[in-house]
């Protein structure tokens, strides 16, 4: 027997011959891929699992508002995690795409009752649930063109007020416009087409845009004017576009949650889509991490998990009622206190497997 022809020689030799297929293997345009979207891939595992588990009894309904949620917080991570815009007027995109879908579905027999102002051929036919949410998400994302060519061009506290005034200008005009938005009144009868797994669809796709749209050439050029907004434009960044093109993306994808949050409620009210809604959003968003995507996603989920938690205590008995607004109010400012970039810090979570120096350099680059 030879030396190579010995046990342990000829496992070790067959251990090497593993190790380099696979360092091989992770060279091929496959591996190179998942390199690439590794945070997708992670946080749509990490939601996958979550439903897989979670998805019975009385947690659907839970489960399934917090995956809209996701969407929404990832579609305004899209715009305020890449410009460094605090924005507060999201929410009315999402209020705009509900109505825009609620339009095209509700209450066939009924519709004229709610919105007797809208054209005849919304109020003589019904569409299906994922064209009517598209069609929302396109309206909301046009508001965001129309209005965007004012706000864009501000910066700093001032775009933030300006997306504040948006949030109230276009709420009150849905408040006031009975013959479109019903008023005050609740519009009732929109089908319940949301469940978990669509709303687990959307959510990957929407973590997908957001993370292509940040890798991109748009999403570097508007990353470096959070950066240094002086420097960006000395470099021959064009701000203004940038944000807007940021604006209106980000304001699709909210009017498509807004579709996907009207069907999985069934009913909608203006005053639902308003200051509660977007300053939880927004603490979901800062809690997290605002400027990664897994920054978003992970806030959510721990605000989530956090409110259902003290609700159910609450239910319980075991602490006053409206304690659990309260207790989010002390997370945040523990968060802006203590950790100002978030759970995340604001980090990607990369591809922790690095098979070669040039796999590390790749990902270290990327970061």
């Amino acid at each position: 027997m030879s030396f190579s022809e010995t046990p342990i020689v000829s496992s070790t030799l067959k251990l090497a011959k593993v190790v380099n297929n696979t360092r091989l293997e992770a060279e091929t345009p496959s591996m190179k891929l998942i390199r690439e979207v590794w945070p997708v891939i992670l946080n749509a595992l990490f939601l996958l699992v979550i439903v897989a588990i979670f998805y019975s009894g009385s947690m659907k309904v839970p489960l399934t508002e917090g995956l809209i949620r996701v969407s929404i917080v990832v579609a305004l991570y899209i715009f305020v995690g890449n410009s460094g815009i605090l924005s507060f007027g999201h929410i009315a995109f999402m209020m705009i795409g509900a109505y825009a879908s609620a339009w095209q579905t509700c209450c066939e027999y009924t519709r004229d009752l709610f919105f007797p102002g809208i054209p005849s051929y919304l109020l003589e036919n019904t569409h299906p649930f994922i064209p009517s949410v598209i069609l929302g998400g396109l309206l909301a994302s046009f508001v965001a063109l129309i209005t965007g060519f004012a706000l864009m061009r501000l910066s700093g506290i001032a775009a933030s007020i300006g997306t504040f005034a948006l949030l109230m200008i276009i709420y009150t005009v849905y408040l006031r416009w009975q013959t479109w938005t019903a008023g005050n009144s609740t519009v009732t009868g929109i089908p319940f087409d949301t469940n978990a797994w669509n709303a687990l669809a959307f959510c990957v796709i929407t973590m997908f845009a957001a993370f292509l749209y940040s890798r991109s050439k748009w999403g570097l050029a508007l990353r470096s004017t959070r950066e240094d907004e002086v420097a960006a434009k000395a470099a021959g960044v064009n701000i203004f576009g940038q944000r807007l093109i940021a604006f209106v993306i980000s304001a699709f994808f909210a009017g498509v949650a807004g579709g996907f949050y009207g069907h999985f409620l069934g009913t909608i009210t203006v005053p639902s889509f308003h200051l509660p809604l977007t300053f939880i959003t927004l603490a979901m968003l800062v809690v997290g991490g605002m400027q990664s995507l897994s920054g978003a996603v992970i806030g959510t989920i721990a605000v989530t998990a956090f409110l259902q938690l003290l609700r159910w205590f609450e239910t319980n008995g075991w602490i006053p009622s409206s304690s659990a607004d309260m207790g989010l109010g002390v997370v945040l400012l523990l968060v802006l206190i203590f950790r100002r970039s978030g759970i995340t810090g604001n980090a990607e979570i990369y591809y922790p497997f690095k098979p070669d120096a040039a796999a590390s350099g790749s990902v270290k680059r990327q970061s």
